[in-house]
């Protein structure tokens, strides 16, 4: 078993494991940009691999971007399926290669997600986990229903409720929990309860309302990972955030496992990530780099000075003198700063994150 530390590790895991494939490959894709992981697919094909992509039938990218993006992998000789639309959403992340290894991953393969954020995904050749991981995409690509034969395969939204509440319920010692949303009710209560039991119970992400005893902070990258460590034992990745819809209405899947290299791995980045997001000082250069961020970006759009003229002069520049010019005057200042500010924003955060 090993595990993937994003950004760290980056795209190269995957790269190596596509071009080692030699028989067939398996991926869910949920989001996608990541044109090195897309050559790597279509040079497994050239040379005699099998190639089978499952593509969530929504996202935020809209259905044009994901239509393309399956007319370029149709193109390359790779078999494409799209997920049923009974679920609010697909939002699991996974590949088999040779049917022997699976990679599952709390991460999009997109740049933001493995260049950007902190996220986890693990590799294993166990092979009650790699034949789960084969029977559920199997499942939904024939739309058929899936029936979970292991308690460490969690799937959404199947036993995920079942199984990761008696993982919260096991805790004797500490939670350590990274989640972008922690909102469900019965969820909140598992923790309040365990850490009234005096269970060290501690959030890196966002905790939907208070629960005694509870501590939670935001941290300072971006966030894509939902992660729970255990007693300093066993260990939770996947894509379901222990939130409502993500338990009860989405394909998310994640897997329970005990590896006492990985697991400690898992604590040292968390112990790292908790201390690096401290705010004791409360000076700008301890804050999180997203309030930085927008807090510099709205100071620069505030003092830009009128934009309009300016523009009139560049259109008039491009299409010449006698070419209409017909602008919102309102709309276009309003335009530009929002995408100086979204520039500013982007500019700060990674300079400050890079600090």
């Amino acid at each position: 078993m090993k595990l993937l530390i994003q950004p760290e590790d980056g795209v190269s895991p995957l790269v190596r494991a596509i071009s080692q494939a030699r028989q067939t490959i398996e991926i869910v894709i949920f989001r996608f940009d990541q044109r090195e992981i897309e050559r790597a697919l279509a040079a497994a094909v050239s040379r005699g691999v099998s190639v089978h992509a499952l593509i969530a039938h929504t996202n935020r990218s809209g259905e044009e971007n994901l239509r393309k993006l399956e007319m370029r992998l149709l193109g390359q000789g790779i078999t494409v399926a799209r997920t049923a639309d009974d679920l609010v959403r697909y939002h699991a992340k996974l590949m088999l290669i040779d049917g022997r290894e699976l990679f599952l991953f709390a991460f999009n393969l997109t740049h933001q997600d493995l260049d950007r954020t902190r996220s986890f995904g693990l590799v294993t050749r166990s092979r009650d986990m790699v034949r789960e991981a084969a029977r559920l995409f199997e499942a939904d690509v024939k739309r058929h229903p899936y029936e979970p034969s292991s308690d460490e395969f969690i799937v959404s939204p199947v036993n995920a409720r079942k199984q990761l509440a008696a993982f919260l319920n096991g805790a004797k010692k500490q939670l350590l929990i990274y989640d972008p949303q922690v909102s469900d009710d019965a969820m909140i209560r598992i923790l309040e309860k365990r850490a009234k039991a005096g269970v060290d119970v501690r959030i890196i992400g966002k905790l939907g309302k208070k629960a005694d005893g509870v501590s939670a902070q935001k941290l300072s990258m971006r966030l894509h990972t939902r992660t729970i460590i255990r007693d300093g034992k066993s260990a939770f990745i996947g894509s379901q955030s222990l939130r409502k819809v993500e338990l009860d209405a989405r394909r998310e899947v994640g897997v329970v496992f005990r590896d006492a290299k990985i697991v400690s791995r898992l604590i040292e980045v968390f112990q790292q990530d908790w201390e690096q997001n401290v705010d004791s000082t409360g000076d700008a250069a301890s804050r999180p780099a997203a309030k930085v961020a927008k807090k510099v970006a709205e100071a620069v759009a505030q003092e830009l000075p009128p934009v309009v003229p300016m523009l009139h002069e560049m259109v008039r520049e491009v299409i010449g003198p006698d070419g209409a010019v017909d602008l919102d005057v309102t709309q276009v200042e309003s335009t530009v700063k929002d995408a100086v500010k979204e520039a500013v924003r982007e500019a700060v955060k990674d300079a400050v994150e890079g600090a």
